[in-house]
């Protein structure tokens, strides 16, 4: 007896083991699968975003080439003299860079606060050595060598901007892109009126895409609606008419718009020919065009998650409620709609979203006072080379976005809750 016990026993653990085996198979083979989109998911979305999230708070232009002036400058309350020894680091920091670019990198980031360090550092670097001891010189000596160079090194300002940057990482730029800084005692302020209008800027991209939201809800649900009550092979070749843009360049569409828009285009003709008005409409470089053209192209994004919900929504719903003495529409709005929110909210959240981040359509179809916030990110990747602004601008967008997103998972929630 306790010998056919024993061979149980054996068996259920041998059992046991070939389980374990068979599911860590499974579980290595379904990671093989995977493991592939997750490295790309990880090179080109994760590790591009934390780098940007990162450079959006470091600020190593200054104290990589100015490591003896920004040390001197750490314990200096900005209100009393500057010491003898920040003038002593500033001769040497500038003399070991020589014509290393770092002096430039750093006058470029102090020159976007205070103007006038390109020129300073150029002159004092023409001037420099004072000597072969330059080291050895008494730092008061070395004060008044500077500020005969150039009488600005006697100018506090210029100070209190490397003092401003001594550290490695600085909230300055987002700060500023929500126009706020820090003053001279690192107090958060609000930036002087007329120096900067970021928090305008978001604004009108935020507006800007709810209206192109709004629009496309309103000519979306129809045209969603109307495709899930066709027979299936009607609804197929239409949607493939919907689908029709995603396989145009989106060059060639606004091209498209400029040629239909324009005040000798298509529009414009055919308002003339039917007497609509006297003269054509501007179109084109302003927010209509820019409206018009981003509608177009993110239509395709609200009927899809419309087109879906409505397919799976059942037709008897409504005829049920008609058959009760409801009125069409009356059934249509209290019984159809609210089963065809969860399409509204992802479509909606999907075309504000893709809107949030335009920059081509705005850039060839609007004017000066249309653009959004992605035109500025690239003017401060590409022209003003500020990567750090650049950097605090997408970060604000990520944040702004991930917000709108935790909100529509709360009301999603909250409605799945109540139903």
């Amino acid at each position: 007896m306790d010998a056919i016990m024993s061979s149980q026993d054996w068996q259920s653990r041998e059992l046991k083991r070939s389980l374990r085996h068979v599911n860590v198979r499974k579980q290595l083979g379904a990671l093989a699968l995977i493991g592939p989109l997750a490295v790309f998911i990880l090179l080109v979305f994760l590790l591009p975003v934390a780098s940007m999230l990162m450079r959006s708070v470091e600020n190593p232009e200054v104290v990589d080439a100015l490591p003896a002036t920004t040390q001197a400058l750490r314990q200096w309350d900005r209100k009393s003299l500057v010491p003898d020894e920040a003038f002593r680091g500033i001769m040497l920091d500038i003399e070991r860079n020589g014509g290393d670019n770092s002096s430039g990198s750093a006058a470029g980031r102090l020159n976007a606060e205070k103007e006038g360090f390109r020129s300073l550092f150029y002159k004092t670097s023409s001037a420099l050595p004072f000597g072969k001891t330059d080291a050895e010189l008494p730092a008061a000596e070395i004060r008044r060598k500077l500020t005969e160079i150039d009488s600005r090194w006697s100018d506090p300002s210029f100070w209190t901007a490397i003092a401003g940057n001594a550290s490695r990482y600085t909230p300055a730029y987002l700060l500023a892109s929500v126009d706020y800084m820090q003053d001279a005692n690192g107090a958060i302020v609000h930036v002087p009126p007329g120096t900067t209008a970021y928090q305008a800027l978001f604004k009108r991209t935020f507006v800007i895409s709810a209206l192109v939201t709004a629009a496309a809800l309103i000519f979306g649900y129809p045209l969603a609606y109307w495709l899930s009550i066709l027979p299936a092979r009607r609804s197929n070749l239409l949607m493939i008419l919907v689908l029709l843009p995603f396989w145009t360049s989106i060059l060639v569409r606004i091209s498209a718009w400029i040629v239909i828009l324009q005040g000798s285009g298509l529009v414009n003709r055919l308002l003339l020919t039917l007497g609509v008005i006297s003269s054509p409409l501007p179109l084109l470089f302003n927010r209509t065009g820019v409206l018009i053209a981003m509608t177009h192209i993110l239509l395709p994004f609200m009927v899809l998650p419309l087109y879906s919900v409505m397919k799976s929504v059942p037709p008897s719903y409504q005829k049920a409620a008609i058959s009760l003495g409801s009125h069409p529409f009356g059934a249509f709005w209290k019984v159809y709609v609210p089963q065809t929110l969860p399409g509204v909210g992802a479509g909606c959240l999907l075309v504000f979203i893709t809107a949030l981040g335009y920059y081509i359509t705005p850039a060839l179809l609007g004017g000066a006072s249309d653009q959004m916030v992605s035109y500025y990110i690239a003017y401060f990747t590409n022209v003003a080379l500020n990567w750090g602004m650049a950097c605090a601008l997408g970060t604000v967008l990520l944040i702004a976005t991930l917000l709108l997103f935790a909100c529509y998972k709360k009301i999603v929630g909250t409605e799945l809750n109540l139903g």
